[in-house]
């Protein structure tokens, strides 16, 4: 019997006290108080830097579709609904089956800054990038294009000096 003893005190020695462990919750919560302020910054500006990514990878795709399909290629940006898109300047019959029309983040707005001339590019109204057949972007095609977040954190996709594309840029200039 002193073996069953001594193996019953020795198994709840080792166990926590209900104190000991409502004492680790408290500390759980009081750090995760802490912490998730700062993450909840970290996720937004992420959503920035995801948005602009994505913006930059239609656009490589514009001028890729522009190529390949010897037409060009308009990327549209809606400001008010918070939306952009690509689709071919001249559809086929029965309308663009490669169309992509993607939601811009809530917590983003976008703007087109730096207009062309008069003859700015448009698409159903809605200013528009032009990719043309041989890879180059139409002149009369926004020259930037800004991401802003709440905060008033923001990143630019800025032509680039040759006219072959965007990059992007965290100041305007």
């Amino acid at each position: 019997m002193n073996s069953l003893h001594v193996s019953r005190v020795t198994r709840h020695a080792s166990a926590f006290t209900l104190v000991e462990l409502l004492l680790v919750l408290v500390l759980l919560v009081v750090v995760t108080s802490m912490v998730a302020p700062a993450m909840s910054n970290f996720i937004r500006a992420r959503a920035l830097g995801s948005e602009a990514r994505r913006l930059s990878a239609l656009l490589h795709a514009g001028q890729s579709r522009a190529v390949s399909e010897g037409l060009p290629a308009l990327l549209w940006v809606d400001e008010k609904k918070g939306a952009y898109g690509l689709t071919t300047e001249t559809p086929p019959e029965g309308g663009d089956a490669k169309a992509e029309e993607l939601p811009l983040d809530e917590n983003l707005q976008i703007a087109v800054l730096s207009l062309g001339t008069a003859g700015a590019t448009t698409f159903q109204n809605l200013p528009a990038i032009r990719f043309l057949p041989d890879g180059t972007v139409d002149e009369n095609s926004p020259q930037t294009l800004r991401l802003t977040d709440a905060k008033g954190n923001a990143l630019w996709l800025a032509e680039t000096r040759n006219h072959m594309g965007y990059e992007i840029r965290d100041t305007e200039k």
